[in-house]
């Protein structure tokens, strides 16, 4: 079989295969053999079909097709077997079927062009000397009170107030009724449109301006328990409710009871109760160290991510749609995992109509994903950086010692383990030969830039859910909306 090559774009190679007159006789001939035997035509049992009769009723051209099929199927896999080829994916047919029908006679030669994937060929650029900045993440010793604070608040002790107003900081217990606010234009005479939700009887607020609309909470501020008071408050813009967004409003409010946090003192009982510490001293040191490591593990992070970005423009590389299609589908498949185990159903989201444009949406990340992996390679060829099959299961059997009841797949978990080791050291070695300047948390730019290809798999996410949302009904758009009231 004499086969000839071309380099094609995309990392594909071409092929011009031609099958001799043998084989494309032979296999012709095979077919009418086979749908001889096969075929049931009524006045002749099966096998004692006359040749003419089978060519008459099936047609040349039909027959024709098959004998190709199998001819074009046959011809690529030897071809490619032939030229010692790396295909990738299913191998493409360049010349027109019908203009192979029309042109195949069995007995002579036929010749047709296909073109199969292969693995891309990097030309990395540059991978040493790299220059780089991020973000440093500084330990704030602030965060160790700020959960001291919050465990206080959760374990506090509401206390009945009397004689006194309520104000920022109490627990008031309210009946309330919310109507949308008339604007300019408005009908003075119509009656005004209730709020959908915006009705509650002894509903407990906690006097946090922050978490309650704006104004709703400053205009309980200095009410005492009996009175009942208009309260102007507006929905912010944007809101989970588009109707309301933006919208003045006026409640009507009546408060009934007023209540006093009364928080646990900070000491080692304090510590006992929310931790398995014996001392708040022991609390504190274990959450300080906690927060110092979380701080440089950001760090690093931002240091490789940087890094990588920065090798990123440095990868040349033509990809091949196998690998891109590939990738998109193992996107899609953690999206569907990790939204599966928020509960949500995932054959709603991911149906038929939206499939198409979350593939769509997911290629630029793939691509990114792609290039910066085989980039990685690239540089691990290059320095011949290896893992050890030591090192591969001193990991594995941490972490099944980690997990001892889970269903693990060991091999899987190899391959992963080897995976995630191996891209650890060529990122190590990388840092060892660049320089990432460390500069103040929130000083890049290009900070946003980043979050927004991270992002990918959330806007994925939100894309397949905004094309399945089903209408509420009027119980579920009555708790919403009276919970949206607290922010």
């Amino acid at each position: 079989m004499k086969v000839t090559q071309e380099k094609l774009p995309a990392s594909q190679i071409g092929l011009e295969i031609e099958i001799t007159p043998e084989i494309t006789k032979q296999t012709y001939e095979q077919v009418i053999k086979n749908l001889t035997s096969s075929t049931n035509i009524p006045g002749f049992r099966k096998g004692k079909v006359p040749r003419q009769i089978l060519l008459q009723r099936l047609g040349v051209t039909r027959i024709k097709a098959a004998a190709l099929e199998e001819l074009i199927q046959d011809g690529i896999e030897k071809a490619v077997k032939q030229e010692a080829i790396p295909a990738i994916g299913q191998p493409q047919l360049r010349t027109s079927f019908e203009e192979l029908i029309n042109n195949y006679e069995p007995g002579k030669p036929l010749t047709f062009a296909a073109a199969v994937d292969v693995e891309p060929e990097v030309n990395l650029v540059q991978y040493t000397d790299l220059q780089a900045k991020a973000e440093e993440i500084k330990y704030d010793p602030t965060q160790v009170e700020k959960v001291l604070e919050k465990e206080r608040q959760e374990m506090a002790t509401l206390i009945p107030v009397e004689g006194r107003a309520a104000q920022i900081g109490d627990v008031a217990v309210v009946d309330f009724k919310g109507v949308l606010a008339k604007g300019e234009g408005d009908d003075e005479t119509a009656e005004p449109t209730p709020i959908p939700g915006g009705e509650a009887t002894d509903f407990q607020v906690e006097l946090q301006e922050d978490k309650f609309i704006p104004g709703f909470v400053l205009g309980m501020v200095g009410l005492n328990p009996g009175e009942t008071k208009e309260i102007s408050a507006q929905f912010p813009d944007p809101y989970a409710n588009e109707e309301l967004a933006g919208k003045p409003a006026l409640f009507t409010v009546t408060l009934k009871e007023i209540k006093e946090k009364e928080l646990p003192e900070l000491n080692d009982d304090f510590a006992q109760e929310i931790s398995d510490f014996n001392t708040l001293d022991e609390l504190r040191a274990s959450l300080e160290e906690r927060y110092q490591k979380e701080a440089e593990d950001k760090t690093k992070n931002n240091k490789q991510e940087a890094l990588l970005g920065e090798l990123l423009k440095h990868v040349e590389v033509d990809l091949p749609q196998t690998l891109i299609e590939q990738e998109v589908d193992a996107m899609l498949t953690q999206t569907a995992v990790r939204l599966s185990q928020q509960g949500l159903d995932v054959k709603k989201l991911f149906t038929q109509d939206i499939i198409p444009q979350l593939r769509e949406r997911s290629r630029t990340e793939a691509i990114e994903r792609l290039k910066r992996s085989l980039g990685l390679r690239e540089v691990s060829k290059r320095e011949s950086i290896e893992v050890t099959p030591q090192e591969i299961q001193a990991r594995v059997t941490e972490l099944l010692q980690q997990y001892p009841n889970e269903d693990i797949d060991e091999e899987r978990l190899q391959s992963v383990v080897e995976n995630e080791l191996l891209t650890e050291k060529i990122i190590d070695w990388l840092l060892e030969h660049s320089s990432v300047e460390l500069v103040p948390e929130g000083s890049l730019s290009a900070a946003s830039e980043t979050e927004s290809l991270s992002s990918n798999e959330e806007t994925t996410a939100e894309l397949a859910q905004s094309q399945t949302t089903e209408p509420q009904t009027e119980e579920e758009s009555t708790t919403a909306t009276t919970e949206s009231i607290q922010g």
